[in-house]
């Protein structure tokens, strides 16, 4: 079984499902041509094994960037699935087609006890660390 993701007229996905390509070229689900195959595996153009969640050793299974999901945008000149862009100010790595902020997060982040968080600010353009309750 394959995923496939439908695709409306301005680019956006609107449904995503696990489909045989022969049902999806029978229109049972509609107009075939409406419908992209998209990788579950596949995150940021590489694709990962699902047994183990480690780089595939056969990267020719990465499949159009990203997994496809309600609300990606499928870029037809790239041939790739792009997340809603989260914040105004980050930029779209084009080997990737994720959103990255303009500013690094910082190398302390995830690392202590508790783990350090950070969240981001948009009016700043910033990160800033999450305070623990207690």
């Amino acid at each position: 079984m394959s995923h496939f993701a439908r695709i409306n007229a301005q680019g956006i996905v609107t449904h995503v499902i696990v489909a045989e390509q022969d049902v999806i070229d029978s229109g049972l689900f509609g107009e075939p041509d409406t419908w992209v195959q998209t990788s579950y595996n596949t995150h940021g153009g590489q694709h990962f094994d699902p047994e183990t969640n480690d780089l595939s050793a056969d990267q020719s299974k990465a499949l159009r960037k990203n997994y496809a999901g309600v609300g990606f945008k499928y870029d037809a000149d790239r041939d790739a699935f792009i997340p809603p862009k989260p914040y105004n100010s980050w930029l779209l790595d084009e080997d990737t087609c994720l959103w990255n902020a303009p500013v690094a997060l910082p190398e302390d982040a995830g690392t202590g006890e508790p783990p350090k968080r950070y969240q981001w600010d948009e009016e700043t353009t910033s990160w800033d660390a999450v305070q623990e309750a207690e």
